[in-house]
Parts: C-alpha cells; structure tokens; sequence
C-alpha cells in the first residue's frame, strides 16, 4: 500500500513588528510577515554575519545592512529578521539575494527598537561559518545579532501662541509609530531650564492634544517631550513660542524730560511698581511691540501704565484705553 504523508504543522505566532523594504533585488522572492518560533527549522540556524548602519536612527530613516554567506551560491535567498527583544518571536522583515562575491545588502525602514538578524532561507545552499564583510574603513568582522535603536518621531506646528492669562492654550500635533496610550509632555523654557507645563496620551494613530492654562509672564519657549519607552526612544520637539496677556488700562504721554528711573529707553513705559529695566509685550490693534520700563506712574487709578510717545506711535495708540501686556 502506498504510505500516507503526514504533514507537520507549523505553529503560527502572531506578533506586531513591521517594516517597509525600500530596494530588495528584483530576483528576491515576496516578502512575509509570517513569524518564525522556535519549532521551526529556521530557529535552529546560525544567523549570518552583518553590518548594520546606522545603529542608532530616527523614525523613518533607511537601515542599511550588508552581509557576506560564505559558500553561497549566487541567487541564494537570505532573510532579514527582527524582534522587539530578546525572547520575543522573531519575524520575517525582508529577503535579499546572495551575489557572485558572495555578498547581499538591502534597505529596510524599522519602526521599532529591536534586534536584527540574517537567516539563509532553508533550502539554500548557505554556510553560517564565520565571515567577514567589506564596511566603511575597511574589513571587520560583525556581529550575528546587531540592536538598532529607532527614536520616535513627533510632528508638531512650530507657531507663535498669543493667549489671554487664564485661557486655555492647546498645542497638538502626532507622535510616529503611532499607537494609543503613550504619554507627551508640553514643556516651557524658564529660568531654570524646561519644565512640564502639561501632558496628554497619544490616540490610536499617535495623535495628541495638551490643554495648558497659561499663566500670565513673559515670552516663554515650548517644546513637546517624549520620554521614550520599549519600542522608541526619546523624541523632542520645539513647539513654538507662549505669550500670555492680561487686560490693563493705558495712557500715553510725552517723556522728553528726566525719567523716574534716569535713563530713557527708545521705546519706553513707565509703571509705579515693576523694575526699572523690565521688558513689556503689549498687544493692539493687531501690533506688538516690546517696550522698557524706564519711568514712575501713572497715577491716575484705575490705568497701570503710561506709553511714551514711541511706545503709543508704534501700536498706533492714542489717549486712554485697554492694552493688553506680558512683562517678564
């Protein structure tokens, strides 16, 4: 009678990593994301040697990776594995095709911290044994299993922020690879360096909103802070510029004497209690201008400052009314 085949099944392991090939050989067969575990024949095989460059690279950015199987025929297959970490699956990312010297290279996008590796696909007529490659500088020998870290990427407008003192100010943007539940901070620039101002959790895209109250001060820099975790390390972006306003009655007048303070400033305010010196953002009619205190008053209540005839020309003020200022 003629036997039976029995036919063994391969266990399936699901996993999450991902990465887009940019240039594999045109000979190269399809890619898979089908994960390899550890009954598989191609567990039990001893990864090639391989350069990586860069080890260390942003979201997005090309990995290239070379590699030399000794005694390979030219067209023999190699795949390029990755894992998030030791003693996660590994999971097919690409397939390059040996050449006549015996070499392969490729190009592959990561979207996660991991590790990498070079696996003759079996069948192939590939040796492990030790080798060495040609890298910049010359020969050297490499490693089997190489990590490459991937930074975060964070997209975010980079805009000036005009507030009133006491409104909320929303800053959004997206954090890539994007994935829910991952924290972003909005941080300040002050005195003493950065610090948190407020933070929010990323959607299911990457996508973010912060909500932070502002306070009134002076100009302020903002960025958006990602501190990294298992996947991506930390990502940093700038954010624009925060000003924030309060409401104050003003009038202007002409300072061609002496000044409460003795100096005259080219664009001058006088104030009864902020010091000498201090910067002033006022805002209106749509302009901005940044003025010095250099004077006392006013004194007549409810205004609290007093425009020299500079100040008031270059906001096209005139007499008495509502401006709206940040001092620092």
């Amino acid at each position: 009678m003629r036997p039976k085949l029995k036919l063994r099944t391969m266990r399936t392991v699901n996993t999450t990593i991902a990465a887009t090939v940019l240039a594999v050989p045109a000979s190269a067969v399809a890619l898979t994301t089908a994960t390899v575990d550890g009954s598989s024949p191609q567990a039990s095989q001893e990864p090639l040697p391989v350069t990586v460059s860069p080890r260390h690279v942003a979201y997005g950015d090309v990995v290239h990776v070379f590699g030399r199987a000794s005694g390979a025929h030219a067209g023999a297959k190699v795949m390029l594995q990755a894992a998030t970490a030791p003693g996660f699956a590994w999971t097919r990312v690409a397939v390059a095709t040996v050449d006549r010297q015996g070499e392969f290279s490729l190009r592959t996008q990561l979207p996660h911290s991991g590790r990498l590796r070079a696996l003759p696909i079996p069948g192939e007529q590939v040796s492990t044994d030790t080798g060495r490659i040609a890298a910049s500088g010359g020969s050297s020998p490499t490693d089997r299993v190489t990590t490459v870290q991937v930074t975060a990427k964070l997209t975010v407008p980079a805009r000036r922020h005009d507030v009133l003192a006491g409104h909320p100010l929303y800053v959004a943007g997206r954090l890539l690879p994007g994935r829910a539940g991952r924290t972003v901070v909005l941080q300040g620039l002050s005195g003493n360096g950065w610090r948190d101002l407020a933070s929010a959790r990323t959607g299911a895209q990457g996508g973010f909103s912060i909500a932070y109250r502002a306070t009134a001060g002076r100009e302020r820099h903002l960025r958006i802070t990602f501190r990294g975790d298992g996947q991506n390390a930390r990502a940093v972006r700038a954010a624009g510029r925060l000003t924030a306003y309060e409401p104050g009655l003003a009038s202007w007048y002409d300072d061609a004497g002496g000044t409460g303070c003795g100096f005259q400033a080219g664009l001058g305010v006088a104030n009864r209690s902020l010091p000498c010196g201090t910067q002033v953002t006022f805002r209106y009619g749509g302009r901005t201008v940044t003025a010095t205190v250099d004077d006392r008053g006013p004194y007549v209540y409810p205004r609290e400052w007093d425009l020299d005839q500079n100040t008031a020309a270059a906001l096209g003020f005139a007499g008495v009314g509502t401006v709206w200022a940040s001092a620092g």
